[in-house]
């Protein structure tokens, strides 16, 4: 397995290209462009792998065989294929490897583009009814994206990938909207969507449900909610089993994905009631004994972190464990997250993107928080437990790679 992923590392000469041609021709030649599965992509800037699991958990609740597809891995690669609810085991993910790597037939593929078509491959493989696909970078020209959905659902738009996306949210939303289809539904959660995403809507003719005109709507009444959209209430759901406000808001959109598609994937209310307290997705808010992992690692995930903080820890300032990537608002994120802090302990996350522990303690140190560089993720997390006060988590978040640096020590 380790050797497959090395070697897919190298076939390309960029981690990352954006485009179709390349990995769309290996698909026509896997036969994956034709499969029965009904489609949802789910794209957008942050919420989209507890609303792809959401996604996945209802629609096995009701009965379906769900695959579900999501990136980037927190601790193991198998992560990121789950079919009826199960990871990938070894084995079959080599097998889907050697598929697409005879079917390439020399065709240089990136990383990401070769785990998206083994995934397809394995999700046809096993017959699924339903398959769930998050976007792994912007929308238009993502691997994932070769694929006509019969429902796109895009959570919201952030100022992230500015490189590769654009750089402002006018530009981004383009891109996230290229995941729609000529007269397909869709479903935005932004509560500000862009006005360049709502002109590829109207251009395409999508019936489009959209939060900030409260097409569909929720609200919240302490230990339930309730959700309404068009000609249906939900009442006294219970809450998602995620922790954060903004969970609501992702599972809001699912439950108006779910109930746009009725007609073609029949879902009853109980498989709903029953999957929102179920939904478990490691890295997102997590207390795992006295460390909160969250992988916030952009300004508007900052944001949403700052929010749970101040409610769940009122007046109280957290130790930080911290190993960020370069390309990452290092100081608006300081900024959002400083008045909820005590000090950060910071370790170097692998180059090239990942920021030594001396550069990002000077950048977080400019943007006014104490900073102390560690040798290594060990001697961070006994630095940051040592000063904690009691009763108060050490909060780790940065980078997906930030926590799974964590993994042997947890």
């Amino acid at each position: 397995m380790d050797d497959w992923l090395r070697y897919q590392e190298r076939l390309h000469p960029a981690s990352i290209e954006l485009g179709l041609d390349r990995v769309a021709a290996v698909a026509d030649r896997l036969q994956l462009r034709t499969a029965p599965a009904t489609t949802l992509t789910v794209a957008g800037t942050n919420g989209k792998g507890s609303t792809t699991s959401l996604l996945a958990l209802i629609y096995r609740q009701a009965g379906y065989r769900v695959g579900a597809y999501t990136s980037p891995h927190l601790y193991r690669y198998n992560e990121r294929v789950m079919i009826n609810g199960e990871t990938a085991s070894n084995e079959a993910l080599c097998r889907a490897f050697r598929a697409v790597d005879q079917a390439r037939a020399g065709e240089s593929l990136t990383y990401f583009e070769f785990g998206t078509l083994a995934a397809l491959w394995l999700f046809r493989e096993a017959a699924v009814d339903v398959q769930v696909l998050e976007v792994g970078l912007g929308g238009r020209l993502d691997a994932v994206n070769i694929l006509d959905a019969d429902l796109a659902l895009v959570t919201n738009i952030g100022l992230d990938h500015r490189e590769w996306l654009g750089p402002d949210r006018e530009a981004i939303g383009t891109e996230k909207a290229g995941v729609f289809r000529r007269g397909r539904p869709a479903v935005c959660v932004d509560v500000n969507p862009p006005r360049s995403l709502l002109r590829v809507a109207e251009d395409l003719n999508i019936p489009l449900l959209r939060l900030d005109r409260n097409d569909f709507g929720f609200r919240s009444d302490g230990a339930v909610w309730h959700w309404s959209g068009p000609g249906r209430q939900l009442h006294g759901l219970p809450l998602p089993g995620l922790a954060g406000a903004h969970q609501l808001l992702n599972a809001a959109g699912v439950i108006a994905a779910v109930e746009t598609l009725q007609p073609k994937l029949p879902v009853r209310e109980e498989a709903i009631r029953a999957a929102l307290p179920a939904l478990r997705l490691a890295g997102r808010l997590e207390l795992r004994g006295d460390l909160l992992l969250d992988v916030a690692h952009n300004a508007e995930a900052a944001e949403v972190l700052a929010a749970h903080l101040a409610s769940r820890y009122p007046g109280r300032r957290l130790q930080w464990l911290v190993g960020m990537l370069s390309d990452k608002p290092v100081e608006r994120i300081a900024e959002i997250l400083g008045p909820h802090l005590a000090q950060a302990w910071v370790f170097g996350l692998p180059p090239p993107r990942g920021l030594s522990a001396s550069a990002l303690s000077q950048r977080l140190n400019h943007a006014g928080l104490r900073a102390t560089p560690c040798e290594d993720a060990a001697s961070a997390l006994a630095a940051a437990r040592s000063q904690s006060a009691p009763g108060l988590p050490v909060l780790v978040c940065g980078s997906f790679l930030t926590i799974a640096a964590l993994e042997g020590l947890l």
